[in-house]
């Protein structure tokens, strides 16, 4: 993706004595090229097209031959590298090894380096309009209007060109002085309506205005005839088309770059790379749109920041059941599998082991733990202290969740002994119908189930500190499950668990 819009303007991460280079190379090469344009149009113009008695005679040599390429090469050097030399020293921070950012004054002063240039150049072709139009007035007054118009006519498209070429130039330089301060809010440069406008102007209303004033100019004189106001207009209505069209086609580009870089951006946005940014090189209403897609990636790196650490607090799963509902208190009936698993002798792990040691030994555990239970479908809802709650069938249905509890157990029981060998750790499996849902306070809730099978679960880990494998699951769980997981499972004893009064049949892994 061209970062300027153009492969001439170099990338972003250029090289400050690069884009110096660059930059002074481009400004200078488009202020020759715009003279340049401007001087073969005065040549056309006065000696072919424009009517009215030839400016070549005797009286006028020195002015046409010595004068007039004086001049010219005057303007060209004063415009050229006075007015490149200014332009590079406002622009002189950019270039700068300290890195400092440019003070407000600065990046204003930036933006309006190519009104600066076009001014200069403006300044120099009215001076040369007048200097060479009053000769003729005081001994060729029927030449003026040929005149004046000839070389006014070209400072116009000069300045026009000037603006539009210096300000191509000079993107890399201005996306530096827009991203160096504040977030851009408002609009810098002058407006694009008026950028149009004046291309408009410069393009076509000027034009079509000199031939208005070349058939008036006719019309008083009487004696043009009509040959010469046919190839008059015929050279003029050729160079309002020519002139014009050019002076479009830079609009255009420049209008169409920001566009353009945004497009570019949205597609790479689309894609999932939301550390996408544009370089904001406009300081009109397309440089709000360049910083308002910024500030818009912006907005949605945080949003799945903010989604993703929320996710990690609460399972991904309950983020997405969030965002597709309407978020309110109470909960729905489920039939859900529920696993607690609990750390044996936690207490004096505590008091006989640093603190920081304690941790890693829980990270290393609940990695553990949710690795597992993420591999069967279920979601860890809640960490408590050295124990975990895990949840199989809600917030998301899935299918079978009383056997993917089952075989989160069995793996989860076979990892922790073979990779958390420091401690053991009881693990109890239940089934039934649960109330799922939000709890809590308008202001505070959490995602949680609440039921008798959150109990049994939680009495079942206790019983499991003192059963070969620490794995212990109510034979409910079993018969509800796939045959398949069933059968890596076998019933043992009955028992009353603390706090129930009805017995419960348990079943332990058979492999």
């Amino acid at each position: 993706m061209k970062p300027y819009g153009s492969w001439l303007l170099g990338s972003a991460d250029e090289r400050d004595e690069v884009l110096r280079i660059r930059v002074q190379v481009l400004l200078t090469g488009s202020l020759v090229l715009a003279n340049v344009i401007g001087a073969g149009i005065v040549v056309a113009l006065i000696t072919m097209v424009i009517p009215g008695p030839s400016v070549f005679v005797p009286e006028f040599a020195l002015i046409n031959f010595v004068a007039v390429p004086g001049y010219v090469l005057l303007a060209l050097l004063v415009g050229i590298f006075w007015g490149t030399r200014r332009a590079v020293r406002t622009l002189r921070w950019a270039f700068d090894d300290d890195d400092s950012p440019p003070t407000e004054q600065e990046r204003l002063a930036t933006l309006r380096v190519p009104w600066r240039l076009t001014r200069m150049q403006a300044l120099l072709w009215f001076v040369a309009t007048v200097l060479f139009s009053v000769p003729y007035a005081l001994r060729l007054p029927d030449a003026v209007f040929k005149v004046a118009f000839t070389v006014g006519f070209a400072g116009i498209v000069v300045c026009a060109n000037a603006y539009l070429l210096s300000e191509f130039a000079l993107r890399p330089i201005a996306a530096r002085a827009l991203s160096s301060g504040p977030s851009l809010e408002r609009r810098l440069v002058s407006a694009l309506g008026l950028r149009i406008l004046l291309a408009w102007v410069l393009g076509s209303g000027v034009p079509v205005a000199g031939l208005m004033l070349v058939a008036i100019f006719a019309l008083i004189r009487g004696t043009v005839s009509s040959t010469q106001l046919s190839v008059t207009i015929l050279a003029l209505g050729l160079a309002t088309l020519l002139f014009g069209f050019l002076v479009m086609v830079f609009m255009v580009r420049a209008t169409t770059a920001p566009v353009r870089t945004v497009r570019a951006a949205l597609a790479r946005v689309q894609r999932g790379r939301l550390d996408t940014e544009v370089v904001v090189f406009d300081g009109t209403e397309l440089g709000l749109l360049q910083s308002g897609f910024n500030r818009m990636v912006e907005g949605l790196r945080e949003r799945e920041r903010i989604r993703d650490l929320f996710g990690r607090h609460v399972g991904h799963e309950v983020v997405r059941e969030a965002l597709s509902r309407r978020i309110e208190l109470g909960g729905e009936l489920r039939e859900v599998g529920v696993l607690f698993v609990d750390v044996i002798g936690s207490t004096t792990l505590a008091a006989t082991r640093p603190p920081a040691e304690v941790v890693d030994l829980l990270n290393r555990f609940f990695a553990v733990v949710v690795a597992e239970v993420h591999a069967c479908g279920g979601m860890v809802n809640k960490f408590e202290g050295d124990a975990a709650l895990a949840v199989f069938g809600a917030p998301a249905e899935v299918d079978d969740p009383a056997g993917r509890a089952l075989a989160a157990a069995r793996a989860m029981g076979r990892r922790l002994a073979e990779e958390v060998t420091e401690c053991e750790a009881g693990v109890g499996v239940s089934f039934g119908a649960t109330v799922a849902g939000n709890i809590g306070a308008e202001s505070r809730f959490e995602y949680t189930v609440i039921g008798d099978p959150v109990n049994e679960a939680a009495r079942l880990t206790e019983l499991s500190k003192s059963v070969p494998g620490r794995v212990v699951a109510s034979m409910r769980a079993v018969e509800q499950a796939d045959a398949a997981e069933a059968d890596r499972w076998r019933g043992t004893e009955e028992t009353v668990l603390r706090g129930r009064t009805e017995p419960t049949r348990l079943a332990v892994p058979s492999c």
